[in-house]
C-alpha cells in the first residue's frame, strides 16, 4: 500500500515538474477576448483562462474525493468480513 502512494506522489511530482501552460476557452469567451485585444485589453485574457481551467478541474477533484471514500469503505467491509 506504502508503494502505491509513493508511486502516485511521484506521478503527481513529474506532471507538476513538467506542465505546461494551458489555455482553454470556450467559442464566446474567445470571441470577447479577441475584440477586447485589438482593443488593447490584455489583463482580461489572463483571467478567463485561470478561470476555466479551475472550473474544469473541480468536477475531477470531487471524483476522486468520492472514489477514496467509496475505496475506504469497501477495504473496511472486506476487512470485518476477514
Amino acid at each position: 500500500m506504502k508503494r502505491k502512494i509513493v508511486y502516485l506522489i511521484l506521478l503527481v511530482l513529474f506532471l507538476v515538474a513538467f506542465s505546461t501552460e494551458v489555455e482553454a476557452q470556450c467559442a464566446m469567451c474567445k470571441a470577447v477576448l479577441e475584440s477586447n485585444m485589438q482593443s488593447g485589453e490584455d489583463a482580461k485574457g489572463k483571467g478567463i483562462n485561470e478561470g476555466i481551467i479551475y472550473i474544469m478541474f473541480i468536477p475531477y477533484i470531487i471524483m476522486a474525493v468520492a472514489g477514496y471514500f467509496t475505496y475506504k469503505h469497501i477495504k473496511k467491509i472486506n476487512q470485518a468480513q476477514a
